[in-house]
């Protein structure tokens, strides 16, 4: 008797929209007997039996929309790691109470280049041979580091402005960078780092990362010391750790 021949896996891609956060979605139908939903590097995963009737599909694959919906809300690792916008010509970039309007052209170039106009337009000259998986990336890196040239003068007012009022520390350079391991940090030559995804958060919000770096000028820990110094600078600094906690993971090019 000849075995039955085990049907070879299938792989179905696309994007979906969860929450505001475009998903790689990677659908695998094989020789299984369970359903199963994971969140990888490159994409959250489906994999389910061949052959099913076609009712039972869709019922899997709401559910796991509503597991993926539930993931991203919870998770602002997963909002960090897929979260990016899709820019057009024309379009409009809101960032804190600034606006900026997108000029884009895509030419046969090698690298990407992008500079402010002195009305507010970020002309955008972008390669055309860079349409992969890190066009995103490499676009949303390139918008910040516009936009970080045109809010460091005002960052490093406040930053100056805190240490005088509260610190009376030295400090070295005040820098931002689209960084997403954390919302600042404090170098030990007294650099202030802070990421330029904390421009899209509220003024406060972005003091308390400010006031929060300054302290380890003082303190290079979490000790009680240190939150005595963030809590005389900023009492309700507990509400702006909230903030962050609950909608960090959206803010971002």
């Amino acid at each position: 008797m000849r075995r039955k021949r085990k049907a070879k896996p299938t792989i179905r891609q696309l994007t979906l929209n969860i929450g505001g956060t475009a998903v790689p979605v990677r659908i695998y139908k094989e020789y299984r007997h369970n359903v199963r939903a994971s969140i990888g590097k490159t994409a959250a995963f489906l994999r389910m039996p061949h052959g099913l009737p076609a009712p039972e599909e869709e019922k899997h694959l709401k559910w796991f929309k509503d597991w993926l919906h539930k993931q991203v809300a919870e998770s602002d690792t997963i909002n960090r790691h897929f979260g990016h916008r899709e820019y057009q010509d024309g379009d409009t970039l809101t960032v804190g109470k600034r606006q900026y309007q997108l000029a884009i052209t895509f030419e046969d170039r090698k690298t990407h280049s992008g500079q402010l106009l002195p009305d507010g337009t970020i002309a955008l000259k972008l390669s055309h041979h860079d349409q992969g998986p890190a066009f995103a990336k490499n676009l949303q890196h390139l918008l910040s580091r516009i936009v970080a040239q045109d809010f460091l003068p005002e960052i490093a007012r406040r930053v100056d402005d805190f240490n005088d009022r509260f610190f009376q520390q030295d400090i070295g350079e005040v820098r931002l960078k689209y960084n997403h391991s954390n919302w600042g940090s404090c170098s030990s030559k007294g650099n202030i780092n802070l990421s330029t995804r904390l421009l899209f958060a509220p003024d406060d919000v972005i003091d308390y990362v400010i006031i929060h770096e300054l302290a380890h000028r003082i303190e290079m820990n979490h000790s009680q010391r240190f939150w005595k110094l963030v809590s005389d600078a900023m009492p309700n600094y507990k509400e702006k750790e909230k903030w962050l906690k609950e909608h960090g993971g959206k803010l971002g090019f």
